[in-house]
């Protein structure tokens, strides 16, 4: 707010609401309305219940309990007025009938404003960006107390100084070497592939190979030559076995045990004990091997790790993309125009057999490996879609922005100017970017991805609209549209009538009652009875009871799918006359064949 000092300036005493926002991280509060910007500043954290008497100083994060419909925008002006910084509230999703209250200031129209969920959210909203105070919306689940005590400790350890960065790490991989020495009994270092010394474990009686590790931070060559030689390397790349190196007094090496850490087929490093002047854990290797899948996410993610500005714009962006927070909110912190058009570019991971590495000597093919992948690399192929997206879209707009929400990554295009050609001429532009992306993710990095591109929308306000289209069209895409056709990247559209048609399956597969029990009858009997009634029935509805297309089709003789055709009409009692009958029979068995939804 005005007047409050700034963030790294003399006198301050808290924090930026930015940097308080960052360190509790999502999925605690979203911002619901900036009418400031998020670099005021935050001193103290309260609670106030609407019984008390409401005092607020400048500079006061408020947390307001149990205030609803108008009484809850009263006090909203009322710490706005008194100089608070920010209120925080939780909008209940289901609001008492009885209370009707006139449209929230600025609002258009005379609708009536019934408190509770997004109709509450967005009065509260409305007041506070009339009022001038940030407003943060708070999970419902989140406890006050613990809310409290959080964001006040948060804001006294900013006090001393402000020269850290919330977002470094915090030895998480220190840790798991102190963890891993307690359950083998040994001595731990952990390295990266090029036998980087990443972290280890404290203690004494390390053996040469160790001290001079850990002091160079790399494992010295003549030892490193040693166990190439032994084929220790060859072994940790393969595969999660246990490596046994037996003690050479005459090298200065104890005894040793190491095993290599994967995403899926991929090497990332490998672990390292020693053994002291006690042997190591009976179990020590069965614990190495828990520790090897652990650590590969540990190193996943401090490899990617995004900065702390980084992840406050994509905790935005998903914000905004979900429909949280107000577009200003978002633009506050990158630079751009909430008037302009934008379009969401949905992007996801395809289920696949994940390859095995290529072998380290003679050079053969890869080979398929069963199975899905791990977890750890499930996380690694995230990653790097989430880069390779973020490279491709930086190349065509400066201002894109790149997020991750439930498995799937999304990129805003903000700025987007209306051509000669209108909007044709981007939506193609976006497009021809989308091939080539999901291209390269196939090319470079071998992974299989579908993409989605939403609707253009004429102001940034509205992109949850697009995001919800490109939801649509991937969620059709993994789920119905694998019957011939194989669609990598397309827009609502493309597949319009496929998306109608994918969501009219999910409704049905949601819903038993939902069933013709003629058709159910069907599709019964030839399960057990192995006739091929219901492909060919379904073949003959699609073909618009075009006996020899629908043959052909399935390589069958004409005469042949009529017999089927009249057999299961038979069978299940369905009357094909019926145009009703026929449609409602098609969509259930073109549920029945495509299975349940991935």
């Amino acid at each position: 707010m005005p007047g409050h000092p700034g963030e790294d300036e003399p006198g301050a005493t808290g924090i930026a609401l930015r940097r308080l926002l960052l360190v509790v991280g999502d999925p605690v509060m979203d911002v619901a309305a900036a009418p400031a910007g998020l670099d005021v500043q935050v001193d103290n954290v309260v609670i106030l219940d609407p019984e008390d008497r409401t005092e607020a100083r400048s500079g006061d994060l408020v947390l307001l309990i149990g205030a609803r419909g108008g009484a809850a925008r009263r006090l909203v002006r009322a710490l706005a007025e008194r100089g608070a910084t920010a209120v925080a509230v939780k909008t209940s999703t289901h609001a008492p009938p009885e209370e009707v209250l006139p449209p929230p200031a600025g609002s258009r129209g005379s609708r009536p404003y019934r408190p509770g969920g997004k109709d509450e959210l967005a009065a509260l909203r409305a007041e506070a960006e009339d009022a001038g105070i940030a407003l943060l919306a708070v999970r419902p689940e989140v406890r006050w107390d613990q809310l409290q005590s959080v964001c006040q400790n948060i804001v006294d350890d900013a006090r001393p100084s402000h020269s850290e960065d919330p977002g470094e790490t915090s030895g998480d991989l220190f840790s798991m070497a102190q963890t891993i020495a307690r359950l083998t009994n040994g001595l731990v270092a952990i390295e990266d592939s090029a036998s980087r010394v990443l972290a280890y474990s404290s203690g004494s009686e390390v053996d040469e190979l160790r001290r001079l590790s850990v002091l160079g931070r790399r494992g010295p060559e003549p030892y490193l030559a040693l166990l190439r030689e032994w084929g220790v390397f060859t072994k940790l790349r393969s595969g999660e076995e246990v490596v046994r190196i037996d003690e050479r007094p005459d090298l200065g090496i104890r005894r040793r045990l190491a095993v290599g850490i994967h995403a899926g087929r991929q090497p990332l490093g490998s672990i390292w004990v020693q053994e002291g002047s006690e042997p190591l854990a009976e179990h020590a290797e069965e614990a190495l091997l828990g520790a090897a899948r652990t650590t590969a996410l540990h190193m996943i993610r401090q490899r990617t790790q995004a900065s702390a500005g980084l992840r406050l714009r994509e905790d935005l962006l998903s914000s905004l993309l979900e429909g949280r927070i107000d577009a200003s909110a978002l633009a506050d912190t990158v630079e751009v125009h909430t008037d302009r058009g934008a379009l969401v570019v949905a992007f996801s991971l395809t289920q696949q057999t994940a390859p095995a590495a290529d072998a380290e000597a003679g050079g053969e093919e890869r080979s398929e490996r069963p199975g899905p992948p791990d977890r750890p690399e499930r996380e690694l192929r995230r990653r790097q879609l989430i880069d390779l997206v973020s490279v491709h879209t930086a190349a065509y707009r400066r201002s894109a922005l790149v997020t991750e929400l439930g498995g799937r990554v999304y990129v805003l295009l903000p700025d987007l100017v209306r051509g000669r050609e209108g909007w044709r001429g981007v939506e193609q532009s976006v497009l021809a970017l989308t091939r080539k992306t999901v291209a390269a993710a196939r090319a470079a990095l071998d992974l299989e991805v579908q993409a989605a591109v939403g609707s253009l929308v004429e102001r940034l306000g509205e992109v949850p609209d697009s995001r919800a289209e490109a939801d649509r069209v991937l969620d059709a895409m993994g789920r119905d549209l694998d019957r011939g056709l194989d669609w990598e990247v397309a827009t609502i559209s493309d597949v319009r009538s496929r998306v109608l048609i994918s969501e009219t399956l999910a409704h049905l597969r949601a819903d038993p009652s939902l069933r013709d029990p003629r058709v159910s009858r069907l599709i019964e009997y030839d399960r057990s009875g192995g006739a091929d009634l219901v492909n060919s029935l379904l073949a003959y509805l699609e073909a618009f009871g075009d006996a020899r297309a629908a043959a052909e089709r399935l390589h069958i003789h004409p005469n042949t799918l009529r017999y089927r055709v009249r057999r299961a009409a038979a069978v299940s009692g369905i009357d094909l006359g019926d145009p009703g009958e026929r449609l409602f029979t098609q969509l259930q068995l073109l549920m029945e064949h495509l299975g349940p939804a991935r």
